[in-house]
């Protein structure tokens, strides 16, 4: 069990205006320290309670997008990123990192301590919430995920599955504006993938979410963005773009 400290008041920040995007990227460029050049000029705005499928082939750019929102990625060449009227920079990190739940590939690469528990409390820890309202708030994010019952379970021990529902409550628990998440299906058998369609669907964020399966897309995101090489090339309604069979293909990608 975890030792509880109390630190100060939890973060807030101002409101979005209305009508505003609570992602905006706009001319976003940026170069890795090898000088492979990963975005050119992206710009996309999603609003709240959009559900925003990104797809594209294998190096696309997706990962690297998604990982500015957060900042993981410090400083880009040009362009500018905002998250609910902020822009990404250090002063406003910990806001941003407070409303945009990022949820990796490999959920291993989130699930770190020896407990269920300790992994999804650790984010409303560190954003100085007193134990009352940690526990409240594991409680309701395993909830959310359909894992009730599990915080005393060892995240190693669980299946794939499991864990990558785990992974989502970790971000879950912080009371994220906005979910991004890298590739959510990816390695789970057909129950498991069922059933995070489900959850997927049933949560009522604005979610960004990268992936292969375009099942998936067809069924769960009424929008679309199509990435390839660094550029976003296609970005519109869902199934106007899945009926472009030559579009799809010029991008690797398969129509379902």
């Amino acid at each position: 069990m975890p030792v509880f400290h109390h630190r100060a008041d939890p973060i807030i920040a101002s409101p979005l205006p209305a009508g505003a995007p609570v992602i905006a990227v706009h001319g976003l460029s940026f170069a890795y320290s090898d000088g492979h050049v990963a975005l050119h000029e992206v710009s996309i705005d999603i609003h709240a309670q959009e559900k925003v499928a990104l797809v594209g082939p294998n190096g696309a750019g997706k990962s690297t997008l998604m990982l500015h929102l957060n900042g993981i990625l410090g400083q880009h060449d040009n362009g500018r990123v905002q998250v609910s009227g902020m822009p990404i920079n250090r002063a406003n990190l910990p806001h941003i990192r407070a409303k945009v739940g990022l949820v990796f590939q490999n959920p291993d690469d989130q699930l770190f301590s020896p407990t269920v528990f300790e992994d999804v409390a650790f984010g409303p820890l560190h954003m100085g919430f007193a134990e009352p309202d940690v526990r409240a708030r594991v409680e309701r994010a395993l909830g959310q995920v359909g894992m009730e019952g599990f915080g005393e379970r060892l995240s190693h021990h669980l299946s794939i599955g499991q864990k990558k529902r785990i992974a989502i409550a970790t971000v879950l628990s912080m009371d994220p504006e906005i979910l991004v998440l890298d590739e959510p299906s990816a390695g789970l058998d057909p129950r498991a993938r069922r059933s995070l369609i489900n959850l997927l669907r049933q949560l009522p964020i604005t979610m960004l979410v990268s992936t292969h399966d375009m099942l998936m897309v067809r069924e769960l995101f009424p929008r679309m963005i199509i990435m390839d090489e660094g550029h976003v090339v296609a970005d519109g309604p869902t199934p106007a773009l899945m009926s472009d069979a030559a579009l799809l293909e010029a991008h690797g990608l398969e129509m379902p």
